[in-house]
């Protein structure tokens, strides 16, 4: 009987198999206020879909969407300023 072996180096790893890098963990990290607020608004908007919202519902969706504004201008503000601190 032969037996059945690999006549080629195995395959190399997928980039897709991989563990996530530092900088990737720490973008993460960076993004998650806005990440964490966009949720919150999928959250305030899912509960809507099966019927219509009423004027609670509306107040925490518009807080809601400002705490996603909010969050992506500090986010925006952090990236200016560490940019300006690079240049001087």
């Amino acid at each position: 009987m032969n037996s059945i072996a690999a006549l080629q180096a195995p395959v190399t790893v997928d980039g897709f198999d991989r563990e996530p890098t530092v900088a990737d963990l720490d973008a993460i990290e960076t993004e998650m206020p806005v990440i964490l607020a966009r949720v919150e608004l999928l959250d305030a908007q899912i509960v809507t879909l099966d019927r219509t919202p009423t004027e609670l519902d509306e107040r925490r969706i518009r807080r809601a969407r400002r705490r996603v504004l909010a969050a992506r201008r500090e986010l925006a503000n952090r990236a200016v300023s560490l940019r300006e601190g690079d240049a001087a």
